[in-house]
Parts: structure tokens; C-alpha cells; sequence
């Protein structure tokens, strides 16, 4: 992908501070493992906090950061910058005002609204105070535990995700999921069911994204969009349960499986219409 001239994604890099805010810990590393395949995406990390894992203080020497470092920084924040711009515009179209998220860059650990954060759970989105939250040494992880070839663009795509949704909670679509998940009116694998279609919504607001992006800036280049496919690939549910148990079990779905997920992302893509992502409509009937 090429880059744009694009900065002020609204971008805070909590890496090198020495107050990095400390780590998860008591889980052991297969607690660890467990905690990266459900958080990558989208994941709510007050589970794993209840769970019974509590936070340790963890502070890091303070260093300077790294020239390769400051560089994925300014492409974290061209990304968002990018996101911004898009979102601003579709919103603007509805007659609607977007609110701009923060994107959090840290390593190991640090404070989220949600409560703690580490590297093992992934890239997520919280809510509680409208931030995403991005530990870049996981898309390591990705590529040595799931399989999935990490590039710039599946960096952005997984960055378009969680801008997903944050777009479902200024539009709205996270209240009432979170309102239905309280009122105990659906058993859990109904519940694992509209978890399935709010993160399938956030890959095809990630599709949208990348198409309306590319019309203005026209920053995709060849095998992009197949990188996103790979992606998104490697952490369907599917693939993720085959690795880490060996077999599939769809009732346990919970973001889609991997054909699922490059169905919306792709929808969202050729489309550019978000209102055609209405996979409650689509999965809950």
C-alpha cells in the first residue's frame, strides 16, 4: 500500500515511557494463548479480567524509541488520520457527527478504560473510553501462531476493524448489543451468535473503509486487498479452534469463521455502502 501525507490520527505512543502500566499476569502462558485468541478483534477484555487475572505493577526503563519504531508510528497515525477522514465524510452523508477514537500504542502493558491491557490479548477496542488499543509486537504472534503473512495493509486492515467498532458505538449498534447481552433474553449460543454478526459488521465497515479510502487517496496497490483476505483468514474462529483444539465447534463461534469474515469484508469493499452491512439481519433470522 502507499503511504498518504496524512498525520493527527489523534495517536498516543505510551511506548518507551518507563510507565507502560503493567502486565497481566496468573494465567500462565496457556491463559496467555487462550487470552490472544479471544481479544484479537474485537474482544471484550473485562472477561479475562474477571477471570480472576489481576494486574501487577510492571515499570519499564525509560528509552528512547527505536528510528523503526518511530516509523510504524507515523503509519499507525497516517492509518488513523486516514480512518478519520473516511468516517468523518460517510457520517457526514447521513447527516450524522462521527467522533474520532484514540488509537493507544504500548508494549507490554498499560491502563485501557476497560481495565488492563497487554500484548497477549491483541488489538481491541474499548469502548468505555471510545480507544483502540495496540500492542504491535502481536502481529508477530499472528503471523507465528495463526499463519497469517503480516503486511502494511493487514496491519490496516486489522486497525479498519476496530475502527468498526467504534463506528457500531457512535452509531449506536454497541448499546444495544451490550443492552441484549444484560437482559438474559438469549441463551448463550444465541448471544455467541450476535457476537458473531457485531464483528462481522466491523469487517465489512472495515471493506468500506478501504474502498472509500482508496477513491480519495487511491493508496491500495496489488495483492492488498489479498493480504486483507489472508488476514482475515487466519483469525476466523474456524482456524483459530483448529489450531488451538483441533476441532471445529460452530456453536462456539464467536467472530465468524474465516470464510464468513472475508465474505463481509469483501461485501463492505465492493459495495462501499454502509447500509448494506446488516449482518444482524443476516446471521439472526
Amino acid at each position: 500500500m502507499k503511504w498518504t501525507n496524512d498525520s493527527g490520527g489523534n495517536v498516543e505512543d505510551r511506548r518507551g515511557t518507563g510507565s507502560g502500566g503493567g502486565k497481566l499476569v496468573g494465567g500462565g502462558l496457556g491463559t496467555l494463548i487462550v487470552a490472544a485468541i479471544i481479544f484479537f478483534l474485537g474482544g471484550d477484555p473485562s472477561a479475562l479480567i474477571s477471570s480472576g487475572m489481576q494486574q501487577q505493577s510492571a515499570q519499564t526503563e525509560q528509552r528512547d524509541l527505536t528510528s523503526e519504531e518511530q516509523q510504524i508510528y507515523k503509519f499507525v497515525d497516517m492509518l488513523a488520520k486516514e480512518n478519520i477522514e473516511t468516517w468523518t465524510a460517510e457520517f457526514q452523508k447521513m447527516g450524522m457527527q462521527y467522533r474520532e477514537p484514540k488509537v493507544v500504542i504500548f508494549e507490554n502493558g498499560t491502563q485501557s478504560g476497560c481495565g488492563p491491557a497487554a500484548s497477549s490479548m491483541g488489538p481491541f477496542y474499548c469502548p468505555a473510553d471510545e480507544t483502540i488499543y495496540m500492542d504491535m509486537s502481536f502481529f508477530g504472534e499472528l503471523q507465528r501462531k495463526f499463519g497469517a503473512k503480516v503486511t502494511e495493509f493487514s496491519i490496516a486492515y486489522v486497525l479498519a476493524h476496530e475502527v468498526g467498532h467504534h463506528v457500531q458505538t457512535v452509531l449506536g449498534t454497541s448499546g444495544k448489543v451490550d443492552q441484549l447481552r444484560r437482559s438474559g433474553k438469549y441463551s448463550e449460543a444465541k448471544m455467541n451468535r450476535v457476537s458473531v454478526a457485531t464483528e462481522l459488521q466491523a469487517d465489512f465497515y472495515a471493506g468500506v473503509w478501504a474502498k472509500k479510502t482508496d477513491q480519495r487517496e487511491n493508496f491500495l496497490e496489488p495483492g492488498d486487498i489479498q493480504s486483507a483476505m489472508e488476514a482475515a483468514a487466519a483469525v476466523g474462529d474456524d482456524n483459530i479452534q483448529k489450531r488451538s483444539q483441533g476441532y471445529v465447534n460452530q456453536e462456539g463461534f464467536t467472530h465468524g469463521s474465516s470464510a464468513q469474515r472475508q465474505e463481509w469484508f469483501m461485501k463492505g469493499y465492493n459495495t462501499g455502502d454502509i447500509r448494506q452491512g446488516d449482518t444482524f439481519n443476516a446471521l439472526l433470522k
